[in-house]
């Protein structure tokens, strides 16, 4: 690899970098925030409230919430590979 694709793939890199610090930031300080606050609401509603037709939709939203950090995990954890295999790209 010339100097000037490899600056290139240092380029892509930090990009990539920089995705999942903003991932990370979202989930951890937004999404995660976001579930626990609709945990909490829900917690506190009376037993009659959860069961009802809002309390179920309150259980679907925190599942889907709970989901989407998966998702947001797993798309991290494949950044994250995915860098490891561009710096030792980089590094040949």
């Amino acid at each position: 690899m010339n100097n000037v694709r490899r600056k290139w793939l240092r380029s892509i890199i930090e990009q990539l970098e920089t995705v999942h610090t903003n991932l990370e930031t979202i989930k951890e300080e937004d999404l995660d925030s976001l579930r626990d606050e609709e945990q909490e609401a829900y917690d506190n509603l009376p037993y009659g409230i959860q069961e009802s037709d809002r309390g179920c939709r309150m259980e679907e939203i925190i599942s889907e919430m709970e989901d989407a950090l998966s998702s947001l995990e797993y798309a991290m954890d494949n950044l994250s590979e995915a860098c490891e295999y561009l710096v030792s790209a980089s590094e040949q």
